[in-house]
């Protein structure tokens, strides 16, 4: 399969609504139907990725602008931002190896096809309402509104429904 270096699908809700649990129920459906995929997620804090006091850290804390740690299992490549701007999410796919679609944390203010992690129980409003990139609102309960409601508890359909947004052409496996 051609692989697409441009589909890229947001998850975004509030804190605690549960995106990352449902982007680890998705992405390995997603792979099942023989799909490249990547993640990018978005954090407002400051990254741990090693061990302080490993050489890795020790040279990055002396001034490295990127340091790589590789094994035979995995890379990393840390860069330091310095005085830099944060990347923009353009930016950070230029970055990525190709893949048929990237499932993008965050990034809320991007205008990229998205679907919103809404539990109501949490007490937090709802973002669908103020923003049209969310196409479907995904819960842990029904939701009467004027888009799709998925279901927390049935990630085949959230995978579905990614795949069907972004047209992606699935070769049975």
């Amino acid at each position: 399969m051609p692989t697409r270096q441009r589909a890229v699908f947001g998850i975004t809700g509030r804190s605690g609504s549960g995106k990352t649990t449902l982007i680890e129920a998705v992405l390995p459906l997603l792979r099942a139907q023989g799909l490249r995929v990547n993640v990018i997620k978005h954090s407002h804090h400051v990254l741990a990725l090693e061990p302080p006091g490993k050489d890795s850290a020790r040279v990055r804390a002396a001034g490295a602008s990127e340091v790589m740690v590789a094994s035979p299992y995995h890379y990393a490549i840390v860069h330091t931002l310095q005085d830099t701007p944060e990347p923009t999410l353009a930016e950070l796919l230029a970055r990525m190896s190709p893949a048929d679609i990237t499932l993008v944390e965050g990034f809320r203010r991007e205008s990229i096809p998205r679907i919103e992690v809404h539990r109501p129980a949490l007490g937090k409003p709802p973002m669908y309402p103020g923003d049209d990139s969310i196409l479907a609102v995904v819960s842990d309960q029904p939701l009467q509104l004027n888009r799709p409601c998925l279901f927390l508890d049935r990630p085949q359909g959230v995978a579905d429904f990614i795949c069907q947004i972004l047209e992606l052409d699935l070769q049975p496996i």
